[in-house]
């Protein structure tokens, strides 16, 4: 049985063999897929996100985090950090698919957690292992994924941090979460800040509208 799905990049279809994650991960060496297609393999099904990103309450949030993080990173010289489009596979969680952005500090490089991937013909595609923080912006064909799935799969890899955002309604909410013995825990806001284990500075997300009236948002860091 081939399940076929029909995406803006073209028609895909998904091979009946395609049940564990290694098979998942040799169906996406293969040819078969359009470039911009991005399924997750999560415990033992393929999730294919059919829907657009939102300019404003995905894309702007996922850029601005990006931006800011990479920056703080870059600076004090952190490790490494990983936007969309990075591919990472945890096999004790079952989960292999594209986060909205990971970051890998210098002691998770160097002491094995994490390793990268070769690709077939050059360079590396792939992390694989337990970064020590991951980003999902949350978008209305993602939220069981988001709040759920992931929620629980994150935990299960080892992630020391998962930050949640969702900046659809008239409030955003965003969330850093830690590890608890039995799952995440909320990081408690002081005064609006959250206090990041693993970057050390504490971060406050907020939205104003341009000079047009859309949404601009800023990732404050202290």
């Amino acid at each position: 049985m081939v399940t076929t799905f029909v995406a803006e990049s073209g028609e895909v279809s998904v091979p009946f063999w395609v049940t564990t994650i290694d098979a998942f991960r040799d169906w996406l060496d293969s040819e078969e897929l359009p470039e911009k297609f991005k399924p997750w393999f999560l415990k033992g099904q393929v999730w294919v996100d059919m829907c657009l990103e939102q300019l404003d309450s995905h894309l702007k949030v996922k850029g601005e985090i990006t931006s800011t993080l990479w920056m703080l990173v870059k600076s004090a010289k952190l490790g490494s950090i990983y936007p969309d489009g990075v591919h990472l596979t945890n096999h004790e969680a079952d989960i292999s698919g594209n986060p909205d952005m990971l970051f890998i500090s210098n002691q998770t490089l160097s002491d094995g957690s994490i390793r990268r991937v070769e690709g077939a013909e050059e360079g590396h595609v792939e992390l694989e292992g337990t970064p020590d923080m991951v980003l999902e912006v949350v978008s209305k064909s993602s939220v069981k994924k988001d709040t759920e799935i992931l929620f629980e799969a994150y935990w299960e890899a080892g992630i020391g941090e998962y930050w949640l955002v969702d900046a659809r309604g008239d409030s955003i909410a965003f969330d850093i979460y830690k590890r608890g013995p039995k799952g995440f825990v909320a990081t408690r806001k002081q005064a609006g800040w959250l206090k990041s284990a693993a970057f050390g500075k504490s971060f406050k997300l907020t939205r104003e509208n341009d000079e047009q009236g859309n949404p601009e948002f800023t990732l404050h860091v202290k």
